[in-house]
């Protein structure tokens, strides 16, 4: 971190402005307020509107009254004083990552726990607060959120089909925004300082415009996985975004500690509008309220019964009506699959052959080229594999997992601990064959799975890369808990992927994991995946057979908070997660604590 100078604000604090630096070695600028008294328990991070910038939230630090709570804030990527394309970020997915990134740096850099931080949202920003809230689950106190844009009037027909085609024709564009800083809010003051402002950044790449919409219709629909305390303000003379899903997504909050206030005649800036003091003297109670009590925290127990996925899944499991359409368009992509036509892709001949959740499929996808007889076989297998947006995210969740698996193997060699890794359910194991090429110490390495076949082609891809001598790939049940605890070495990295996703019943996967807790040795990690959010569920569900002999590939969503609950009770605490630009396969790391 980089101490750079003060800024005198108009009231009585003052900012330190600094910078960050995110995983991907984005150096992002932040504005720090420190409290009055000389050690900070709590603290406030707020995330800026879309086109504004930290400055701009001087008054907001100044009016909430809270001078014994540090506050910070940052610049967006593309915003500010933050460097880089105006209005630019390789992807909504990256933005959302550095939310959680710029909290946990804040957490450990100013020693204030994770638990007690609140996070204020506005906007675009309310946006990546409740996607990160979604998508990552944090153990953090509250979130409040002020005019979340889940849905932004464009006024124009069609303008979103309209700049999906553009893109596809002219690639990168960017968008100037067309909303007037009058129609922002009724404080003139406000409306003057937007107008002159040089850092106000007034165009949006058309990417993140275009997957802002998709991010938020995502959370809007699965808003029932968050189960964080959450204060909703609604603007209620918007001109920027639509309220109907703001209401939607309170509904669908699964917390009992929820409140939503609609301001009358409030235009978008609801922070910065002219009775912004309204606003404050319902956030400011809020936040002293959930401070005031135990960080609330949700009973995951027994959501693979009682949760809006059990529901979703037992849903899924019914037979469809013969007649309905949707049933009849189904039977004919599995007839057309079936076919000569159809098989003539490699791809989808492998996945009727051994299922399309099996190791040999898995292996085959993160090979990613185009098999099949003929050149038409080769052009359907081109769209199976690249057109299939959960194809692509499972090619980023191996990529995930090897960033995770060096970034585990570093860890261990800079505590001078041994590195045996063992994975429980490896497939072919190719994520894992990759990941460790970059290193020439490596103690020992044990795949398992439960298939001969994975096993027998896992052992010949051991052997093209004479990998013999470190590596033992045997058959092995991954939800035998004794046999698990009995594996030697004992491992200091355990891995579990694309396994848990598959089985909706939790009994299973706590047997699971209280075998890796029971082999892993004290201070290793385990790496572990997840699934919480999927758009093509229902078709897999409905058309895709899984490797279980003429059993249907229906799955059961876990939330990344029950996933998490489940890796923490068997005595694992998380220490950070990967995710695809969807939000549909989660990585994460885990650390063996002692109990």
């Amino acid at each position: 971190m980089t101490h750079l100078s003060k800024t005198q604000p108009s009231n009585h604090r003052i900012a330190e402005e600094h910078y960050f630096t995110t995983s991907d070695s984005a150096s992002l600028f932040y504005r720090y307020w420190p409290q009055e008294q000389a050690k900070a328990e709590k603290a406030i991070i707020i995330f800026h509107r879309g086109h504004e910038h930290s400055g701009r939230i001087q008054h907001v630090v100044d009016e909430l009254a809270l001078p014994d709570v540090p506050m910070f804030a940052w610049d967006a990527r593309g915003h500010g004083k933050t460097e880089g394309p105006r209005g630019y970020s390789p992807s909504m997915g990256t933005s959302i990552r550095d939310v959680d990134e710029f909290v946990r740096f804040i957490a450990a850099h100013y020693a204030i726990a994770m638990e007690n931080i609140v996070v204020i949202g506005q906007s675009v920003g309310a946006v990546l607060v409740s996607a990160w809230v979604h998508d990552y689950a944090p153990k953090i106190r509250a979130m409040i959120l002020a005019a979340p844009a889940f849905d932004i009037k464009l006024y124009v027909p069609f303008a979103v089909a309209g700049l999906r085609l553009m893109q596809k024709v002219q690639g990168m564009f960017f968008v100037n925004s067309y909303v007037k800083a009058k129609f922002l809010t009724h404080d003139a003051a406000r409306v003057t300082s937007y107008d002159n402002d040089p850092l106000i950044t007034r165009e949006i790449a058309v990417n993140i415009l275009l997957e802002l919409y998709q991010t938020s219709e995502r959370v809007v629909k699965d808003a029932s996985a968050i189960t964080l305390p959450t204060q909703l303000v609604i603007s209620g003379s918007d001109y920027v975004v639509h309220h109907k899903p703001q209401h939607q997504f309170y509904q669908r909050l699964n917390t009992p500690i929820k409140e939503k206030h609609v301001m009358e005649g409030f235009y978008h800036d609801t922070l910065g509008e002219k009775d912004r003091h309204l606003v404050f003297d319902k956030i400011r109670p809020f936040i002293e309220r959930v401070f005031a009590i135990p960080r609330h925290q949700h009973d995951y127990r027994h959501e693979d019964t009682w949760s809006h996925t059990a529901d979703e899944f037992r849903e899924l499991m019914l037979p469809l009506p013969r007649l309905c359409p949707k049933n009849l368009s189904y039977k004919l992509m599995r007839k057309a699959m079936s076919t000569r036509w159809g098989k003539a892709s490699e791809g989808i001949r492998l996945g009727l052959e051994t299922g399309f959740d099996s190791g040999s499929t898995l292996d085959y996808v993160y090979r990613d080229q185009p098999q099949g007889r003929g050149v038409w076989g080769r052009i359907v297998d081109q769209h199976y594999l690249r057109g299939n947006i959960g194809w692509r995210g499972i090619r980023q969740r191996k990529v995930n997992m090897e960033t995770l698996i060096r970034q585990a193997i570093r860890y261990l060699h800079q505590q001078n601990q041994p590195v045996h890794i063992v994975d429980i359910a490896a497939g072919h194991g190719r994520y894992v064959l990759d990941a460790i090429n970059d290193f020439s110490k490596i103690d020992s390495v044990l795949l398992r799975d439960y298939s001969e076949l994975n096993v027998s082609q896992g052992q010949a891809y051991i052997e093209e890369r004479n990998l013999t001598d470190k590596i033992r790939f045997v058959i092995g049940d991954a939800f035998n808990a004794e046999s698990i605890a009995s594996i030697t070495p004992t491992p200091t990295l355990g891995i579990v992927s694309g396994l848990y996703e598959l089985f909706p019943d939790n009994t299973l996967i706590r047997d699971s994991l209280c075998g890796l807790a029971e082999a892993i040795a004290e201070n290793g990690y385990l790496i572990y995946t997840g699934q919480p959010w999927h758009p093509q569920l229902e078709v897999i569900a409905r058309v895709l057979p899984s490797h279980r002999e003429n059993q249907p590939w229906v799955m059961r969503r876990r939330t990344q908070g029950e996933m998490d609950a489940l890796v923490e009770s068997a005595g694992f605490e998380k220490q950070y997660q990967l995710t695809d630009n969807w939000g549909i396969f989660t990585v994460s790391i885990a650390k063996k604590v002692q109990r």
